[in-house]
């Protein structure tokens, strides 16, 4: 109740303010919203590439500033702090910009109403879901009344959500509330990644430059989600001495935990030689899937992209009917990944022992989740951004 008392109050004075700042004139100004980034690099990049006569704004949370910090032309202010001139100033950008770009859900979206003429753009962090999200996350029935209504207001002010398949624009609709015209079928940006040949040889020179000993390696990456009572301390369900006993010296493992948990051991240490911990962000999520010979992974959203390079993925999904049970599926867990489905470390050892997959399943998934992913994701949508009445058109004739 005192938690939802003082949300209300701060909304109301950051609805007071922005509505202050919505007398001031629109600029044409792209101010972004991120706590991930990578999505809105590739946006910004593309921008600059047709030389769109635009401003350029980020705010941020945490780390995801790195995708910006090199370049003078950007505006950057925290949005996890307290300084009051910052508070003013992320207020006035959001009210006087023509394009709001996000790629996360972000409360203080409840106290805007945006000019006529503003479109807010979701950049949704994730190519894909299996975990339920948004109006369909089994917690929120468990919300007051007024912190659901603040949740839809916040959905309300989506004015399109960017998407790489048909499967996502259906998850998207039922999660935010939404209709099929709030869907933008340009495809997500960051994939546009995974068709640059030219690029990729250059990061995989790169990531082994930096570290030759994983050159003549088989690299497993194990990429787990968080579990929210691992927010604070990472339980490792992996058994490392166990595979590093089975596989031998000719495979190593590329630990990428999630960047929300904290006091995390030091498995580089504790596993020398056959643990490489790639957590840091200072380490592109694309540069370890490019290297990466197999993906361990559970319920993270890492697959949709990985599944374009065409490799071996095992599910490792050992606490399956908790996790389903407190977070909630979109789909019956086994039919939704592409590929095995085990609960024990011995089965991983032994499907890479074997080398028995299926990776005509992996291709179709592929197809299925990047149907508008198609290597021009970020000119796309740049484009609807500044030719709206010429992209509407193209759209109706190859991209729906």
């Amino acid at each position: 109740m005192i938690r939802d008392t003082l949300i209300t109050f701060y909304l109301l004075c950051y609805k007071i303010f922005f509505n202050l700042f919505k007398l001031f004139p629109l600029k044409d100004k792209v101010t972004f919203v991120i706590t991930f980034g990578d999505n809105s690099k590739y946006v910004y990049d593309e921008i600059k590439k047709q030389k769109r006569p635009v401003d350029i704004v980020v705010l941020y949370k945490g780390k995801s500033s790195a995708y910006f910090t090199s370049h003078n032309d950007v505006t950057l202010i925290p949005l996890d702090t307290f300084n009051i001139f910052d508070f003013f100033r992320r207020i006035f950008h959001l009210a006087t910009s023509k394009y709001i770009l996000i790629d996360n859900y972000f409360g203080f979206l409840a106290a805007t109403n945006f000019k006529s003429g503003v479109e807010c753009i979701q950049l949704w962090h994730a190519s894909g879901a299996i975990k339920k999200f948004g109006a369909e996350d089994i917690s929120v029935e468990k919300r007051s009344k007024r912190a659901q209504e603040r949740f839809f207001r916040v959905y309300k002010n989506f004015h399109k959500v960017i998407v790489g398949s048909d499967v996502m624009a259906d998850i998207f609709k039922s999660a935010f509330n939404l209709s099929d015209g709030n869907i933008l079928r340009s495809g997500v940006p960051r994939t546009d990644f995974f068709y640059n040949e030219e690029i990729q040889n250059k990061m995989i020179e790169k990531m082994i430059e930096r570290n030759p000993a994983i050159k003549n390696k088989k690299k497993i990456l194990y990429a787990p989600t968080y579990r929210d009572q691992q927010l604070d301390h990472f339980q490792m369900e992996l058994e490392l001495d166990k595979m590093f006993d089975e596989l031998g010296p000719n495979y190593i493992v590329l630990l990428r935990l999630h960047p929300a948990i904290k006091h995390v051991s030091n498995y580089s240490e504790l596993y020398p030689g056959f643990v490489y911990d790639y957590s840091s962000s200072t380490y592109d999520i694309n540069e370890l899937l490019l290297i990466s010979d197999y993906l361990i992974t559970d319920y993270s959203s890492i697959p949709y992209e990985f599944s374009l390079l065409n490799k071996p993925m095992i599910f490792f999904a050992y606490d399956l009917d908790t996790y389903k049970k407190e977070r909630g599926l979109w789909d019956d867990y086994e039919d939704m990944v592409p590929g095995p489905v085990v609960k024990k470390t011995v089965d991983i050892i032994n499907l890479i022992k074997e080398n028995q997959f299926d990776l005509e399943q992996v291709r179709n998934y592929a197809g299925k989740w990047n149907k508008y992913s198609t290597g021009n994701s970020s000119e796309k949508l740049v484009k609807y951004m500044f030719e709206k009445d010429s992209f509407a058109v193209r759209a109706r004739g190859h991209y729906k």
